[in-house]
């Protein structure tokens, strides 16, 4: 297996040729500049609104940020050199837990005192609005001790809205970046779920006062409810069998983390999608 230090060595190549390329094409406006770290790990959690997203931060940060990809961009010609030199990490989906792998990765990243962005909304957002984050960012926080800074992404919709293979030029977009969340009096607590959930509802919080988004609480990619269909006769009711326990938190709340732990960190946002849909 090849070490995760060995991908990125064009960055600062494809961040010399990314940067004017996106002055020139594009008006980014940015705000928050200060509370970006000098030295030091940070994680960085932005909203996720259009595939642009993914060039928009790296664009805008004076220091490398590292994403993980899907292993399968590997198998591609077209792909196989191009990702991993700007700093696409990749990860084997199939024969085990792909999201703990990914988590693994970052942690290392994290380690070396990089940068490290995650959306933790795990896809993007189709319907414009912010939608409930998952626990990877917090999870990732609490185990390396780096701090987590909200971001905020208006107007890459407009740019390069969904459906769209290539962004629009000359059309602006903003980006926000919040204050650091420190975690370091948490450190004790990793696996505690109401904290998890607890820093993850921050982050999310900050995420949309830097956007001005709408909140939703439901998983970005949930399918929503169907009415059913109109019958003409009512059938018997059926058995049904005994619903599944779900065990309620002290506070109340239910303990329900399924789609937090499937998608600790969910592989398939990354930079490397928007390459992929360039590059197709």
């Amino acid at each position: 297996m090849t070490d995760d230090r060995e991908y990125g060595k064009a960055y600062p190549v494809a961040k010399a040729i990314v940067k004017p390329v996106t002055k020139v094409l594009w008006r980014i406006h940015t705000t928050g500049m200060h509370n970006v770290p000098e030295d030091g790990a940070a994680i960085f959690c932005p909203n996720h609104i259009s595939f642009f997203d993914s060039i928009v931060l790296p664009a805008v940060l004076p220091r490398r940020i590292s994403y993980v990809g899907k292993a399968e961009y590997l198998d591609s010609w077209k792909t196989k050199y191009i990702f991993p030199a700007v700093g696409m990490i990749p990860i084997d989906r199939g024969g085990g837990s792909a999201s703990q792998r990914a988590l693994d990765t970052a942690a290392r990243v994290l380690g070396r005192g990089e940068f490290f962005g995650i959306y933790p909304e795990g896809t993007r957002s189709r319907d414009g609005v912010l939608h409930r984050g998952r626990t990877g960012a917090a999870r990732l926080a609490l185990r390396t001790g780096a701090p987590i800074i909200p971001v905020g992404i208006c107007g890459t919709d407009l740019i390069q809205p969904a459906g769209a293979s290539v962004p629009r030029p000359f059309t602006s977009c903003q980006v926000n970046i919040g204050a650091p969340i420190d975690v370091t009096r948490y450190l004790d607590r990793q696996d505690d779920h109401m904290l998890l959930r607890q820093l993850t509802d921050e982050v999310m919080y900050e995420i949309r006062k830097l956007s001005g988004q709408e909140y939703v609480d439901t998983y970005a990619g949930s399918k929503p409810e169907q009415p059913p269909a109109e019958v003409a006769a009512e059938p018997a009711p059926a058995p049904s069998p005994e619903p599944a326990r779900v065990p309620v938190l002290p506070d109340g709340s239910v303990a329900d983390d399924r789609d937090d732990d499937n998608e600790i960190l969910d592989v398939r946002a990354s930079s490397a999608d928007v390459l992929a849909q360039w590059w197709s």
